[in-house]
């Protein structure tokens, strides 16, 4: 987990320095606040575009997909916070292993769930037929 997070800071860090380089050379004299802005702003654009068409293209198949979908982020967002909490506290080992199991978890449960809402889905469905064929007899 610890490379993991080192490994995504160098990567940050160095797209902070060739942007930061880039607007040097361009004259614009940015401040550190300033890229922030730009840039999280344009990537943040980007980002709501491509959520937005893939999550109306998934609403025309499954409203439950978009919920699964946001909840997995939370999800993500939530685990890998409480991996880092554990390394600044030292309450426990930050570990990649831990934040797998903690998603494999997540997966189980919606599975269980998915499972029974379906069950549910399918009876009510069938207890449907059932109404329509004694109603046309």
């Amino acid at each position: 987990m610890r490379e993991v997070i080192l490994l995504l800071a160098d990567v940050v860090n160095v797209w902070h320095d060739v942007i930061l380089k880039f607007t040097q050379m361009m004259g614009w004299n940015l401040t550190d606040k300033d890229l922030h802005f730009w840039v999280i702003g344009v990537l943040g654009l980007i980002g709501l575009i491509f959520v937005d068409i893939l999550f109306h293209a998934i609403a025309k198949w499954s409203i439950t997909a978009i919920s699964f979908l946001f909840t997995f982020a939370m999800v993500l967002v939530f685990v890998f916070a409480v991996e880092i909490q554990q390394k600044i506290t030292g309450s426990g080992n930050m570990e990649f292993a831990d934040a797998l199991v903690s998603v494999l978890g997540f997966f189980l449960f919606c599975g269980i769930y998915f499972v029974f809402i379906g069950i549910i889905r399918a009876i009510k469905k069938y207890t449907a037929i059932k109404k329509e064929d004694q109603d046309a007899a």
